[in-house]
């Protein structure tokens, strides 16, 4: 049975905070989540020293066709470069001890109580 939007939201919150326990356990300060950037979204946005990293949370359902990471296709990876560009632009500059900004993506996978975040720094590149 395919899971209901609501149960699909609360999914994506739950994975959303188990990556920013992970981010807060390897030294990063969580400075927003779910970042509107006019029709663009980020999900997670962290500092540690001169560095920020935009964090797009994945995680998929039993039974999905694509892994969490996999499911990061052109189309995607175009828009994360377009909010990341324009947080840039509008946000980060204004900050004089940030130096630069990376993308990375977390995927996140729930499976008998337990909690698995796998973390690729990097992993969308402009």
């Amino acid at each position: 049975m395919r899971p209901t939007a609501a149960e699909r939201r609360a999914r994506g919150r739950r994975a959303e905070l188990a990556v920013a326990d992970y981010l807060v356990a390897n030294g990063f300060a969580i400075i927003a989540g779910n970042v509107r950037l006019g029709p663009l979204e980020l999900d997670l946005v962290a500092r540690r020293g001169g560095l920020v990293v935009v964090v797009e949370v994945r995680t998929r359902g039993h039974g999905s066709f694509d892994g969490p990471f996999a499911s990061i296709r052109a189309p995607k990876r175009e828009r994360l470069l377009r909010a990341v560009e324009r947080l840039w632009r509008e946000r980060l500059t204004a900050i004089p001890e940030v130096e630069r900004v990376r993308i990375d993506v977390a995927a996140v996978t729930f499976d008998q109580g337990q909690t698995l975040v796998e973390y690729v720094a990097g992993a969308v590149c402009g």
